[in-house]
């Protein structure tokens, strides 16, 4: 399943150097997209209610779940999880999230790429970053799957 994903998130980086991903028969993009967003935009309400679990249920909950961020990789929903509660114990320390400049690419009926910005806004600094999601259309929702986050 993990090599479905790699492969799928392969083709849709090759493909979008190219500019575009060719549709799949059958696919309504325009509902992967909303679906996509609703995930996204349920993350930066739970966030910003000061729910790190609620944020989380954004990610699928599998030990296969990747999350790439500041030279190091995390593995599975329980490690990404209480690495969120470590890095941000309390309200002040979440601040409040946005969300910009997104685009979604529709890679099939089942899978998505979503890139961005992300930027919290705090009282004493406001960092801001770039992810890159994939997600995986599920009985849940669209989750994400594998994520690979940087900051300025």
């Amino acid at each position: 399943m993990l090599a479905r994903f790699a492969l799928a998130l392969l083709l849709a980086l090759g493909l979008s150097a190219c500019g575009s991903t060719p549709p799949e028969a059958g696919m309504n993009a325009d509902a992967v997209r909303e679906g996509v967003m609703q995930t996204l935009d349920t993350q930066v309400a739970a966030w910003n209610e000061g729910s790190i679990r609620g944020f989380m249920d954004g990610y699928a909950r599998t030990d296969t779940l990747m999350f790439l961020s500041g030279g190091s990789m995390r593995r599975g929903w329980e490690e990404s999880f209480y690495a969120y509660k470590r890095g941000y114990p309390d309200r002040s320390a979440m601040g409040t999230l946005s969300f910009e400049e997104i685009e979604v690419r529709p890679l099939s009926a089942t899978h998505a790429l979503a890139f961005g910005r992300w930027r919290l806004t705090r009282g004493e600094d406001a960092p801001t970053g770039l992810f890159s999601l994939l997600l995986q259309n599920t009985d849940e929702g669209w989750l994400v799957v594998h994520d690979h986050t940087s900051s300025e």
